[in-house]
């Protein structure tokens, strides 16, 4: 439902219909995120687990190390995105006052002159770094990991279509996991 909400023709048919306050899409998109995860992570959490590897000193400093990680990569990414724009509370302002609110310009600074999306990349590295490795966790680290190299997958389609040959030269010069600094 996340990704069906933020697609492109999912967007216009908000559009026609919010017309002028189609500003507060953005924020009640995020909203509707947060607490449709909700009762995922309840379900999840509340189903007998099976421990499948002991933690020891290798696991933690791999999950540690991932942590760590996902925790540069969340900071650094809300160094360049505007924190504002991103949850839809710029939106929401200029919606209720009827101005009509224009796409943020693409840039390639900080964090994003190395990684293309830092808080997908971080986000992967949270699913695996934290909790112990049981039956049930393994399978919502898969079915998660995959749900976020989809959703890479999409942004970079809906990016492409947005900004053609610019991100496109974007993409030959920055990867997606930051395998080496500049």
């Amino acid at each position: 439902m996340h990704s069906l909400l933020i697609c492109r023709t999912a967007h216009r048919y908000a559009e026609k219909i919010l017309k002028n306050k189609f500003g507060v899409y953005r924020v009640v998109y995020a909203a509707f995120s947060l607490i449709t995860l909700l009762p995922v992570l309840w379900y999840h959490y509340s189903i007998p687990q099976h421990i499948l590897l002991e933690r020891n000193l290798a696991i933690s400093l791999v999950q540690g190390s991932l942590l760590i990680y996902g925790l540069l990569m969340f900071y650094l990414g809300s160094q360049v995105y505007d924190m504002q724009f991103f949850l839809g509370i710029t939106q929401w302002k200029n919606a209720k006052k009827n101005k009509q609110t224009t796409p943020l310009p693409f840039h390639t600074d900080g964090i994003l002159a190395h990684v293309r999306h830092p808080w997908y990349s971080a986000g992967i590295a949270f699913i695996w770094g934290f909790g112990n490795i049981t039956d049930v966790y393994i399978l919502t680290r898969v079915i998660l990991t995959g749900y976020f190299i989809i959703g890479t997958y999409l942004e970079e389609k809906r990016l492409i279509a947005e900004l053609g040959d610019q991100y496109e030269a974007y993409c030959r010069d920055v990867p997606l996991i930051p395998w080496k600094l500049k």
